[in-house]
């Protein structure tokens, strides 16, 4: 059992959560939107180098990409590490071009099976499964199992009904490496992770496992806020705008409008290849509503013409009929050709920065990301927790 995470999840104070959404190789904007963020907490705190986000967040959590980020994070790694990880194995994570390679491989050989075993194994040292006393902060990440059809947020919550040391089944005990690669497994990118519970006991069983992004919790902000809330999972942590703050952080957003569409043209095959975005894209943008109704919202870009961007004002700080239950902000670059050239940057392909394996751009994803945070991420943001 993580001792350490018992007694900082049960520490008097303020908690601080971090969301990463999935998304591909679209996860360097994240990082370097929180490469700022760290940057800047440096700073203000007046740490060194050896500062990082698992010293100020209190839980992280993310899906696919986002599952990399996060466990990379809850680790202790640098954001110019993690930064390093998506620079040198960015091709191999998520290029298509891989795809029928990988079909060669057994499934926990495959390339990017390989590279979290390596990479997670470092930073974990002897124990490199979720329950490892390495991971600094309560982690979250979010997968389907195909098995039951069903989201899982698996957690290493010490306090969780299924984490429980006593159970032949306890999650705690599953690699980790192999967790975060189930919550990354994209359909036509990867094959499906296939994951044994109670394994060496006459009771072992099998789950398969695909990428978290296929469930309605790419953007698993408020699935975060539930899981440290809500009495099932033990957490209990107090709600309030001065006493829990999410952030939440997007890999670009960019409605796929087609003003020239013909109901003619909605066939079988056009379904079948754009609902699956159209309602993962429509669930992102929902929890993010949710979020910025029942927290107190400091920066997030604007949603819909109607609903707006929610932002609290200082006059009439509440935008809803009921209290605030934590502070939050949403940190999501809008990757439209307006957007983009707002930025600064429209020479920056709006199709290229929606695409999860557009692996020949990561230099312009890292350019939006950068030109991003330079202009919004701001410590003012996380005012009363630094």
């Amino acid at each position: 059992m993580n001792e350490a995470l018992i007694q900082r999840m049960q520490a008097p104070g303020p908690k601080k959560i971090l969301a990463c959404d999935g998304g591909g190789i679209l996860g360097l904007m994240s990082v370097e939107i929180l490469a700022k963020l760290e940057d800047d907490l440096r700073t203000r705190l007046g740490k060194g180098p050896d500062f990082v986000l698992a010293d100020y967040f209190d839980f992280v959590c993310g899906t696919s990409t986002g599952a990399i980020i996060a466990a990379c994070v809850s680790c202790g790694m640098s954001m110019s590490r993690i930064r390093q990880f998506y620079e040198d194995s960015g091709e191999q994570m998520f290029d298509k071009a891989f795809l029928l390679r990988r079909l060669n491989y057994k499934y926990n050989d495959e390339p990017l099976a390989t590279l979290l075993r390596i990479e997670l194994g470092k930073a974990l040292g002897d124990d490199p499964t979720l329950g490892s006393p390495g991971l600094r902060t309560l982690l979250m990440m979010v997968m389907r199992n195909a098995t039951t059809d069903s989201p899982w947020p698996i957690s290493n919550n010490p306090f969780a009904g299924y984490n429980q040391l006593a159970r032949k089944d306890c999650n705690l005990r599953l690699p980790l490496w192999q967790l975060v690669r189930a919550s990354t497994a994209a359909p036509t990118f990867f094959p499906p992770e296939i994951v044994t519970l109670a394994e060496g006991t006459p009771d072992a069983y099998t789950f398969i496992f695909v990428d978290g992004g296929v469930t309605t919790y790419n953007n698993p902000a408020f699935l975060a806020f539930q899981m440290a809330t809500a009495a099932p999972y033990a957490v209990n942590w107090a709600t309030g705008a001065d006493r829990l703050l999410v952030v939440s952080v997007g890999t670009g957003g960019a409605a796929k409008a087609q003003m020239d569409l013909e109901a003619s043209d909605m066939h079988i095959i056009y379904n079948a290849s754009t609902l699956p975005g159209a309602l993962m894209n429509a669930a992102a943008a929902g929890w993010d509503m949710a979020c910025r109704m029942l927290g107190d919202c400091r920066f997030g870009g604007r949603i819909d013409r109607e609903f707006g961007s929610m932002l609290s004002d200082a006059v009439e700080p509440s935008n809803w009929s009921g209290p605030k239950l934590f502070a939050y902000a949403r940190y999501d670059p809008d990757v439209t050709p307006e957007g983009l050239s707002a930025m600064g940057l429209p020479g920056i392909s709006t199709k290229a920065m929606q695409e999860m394996d557009s692996v020949k751009h990561m230099p312009d994803i890292q350019r939006v990301g950068r030109e991003f945070a330079l202009r919004h991420v701001s410590l003012e943001h996380l005012r009363g927790f630094c």
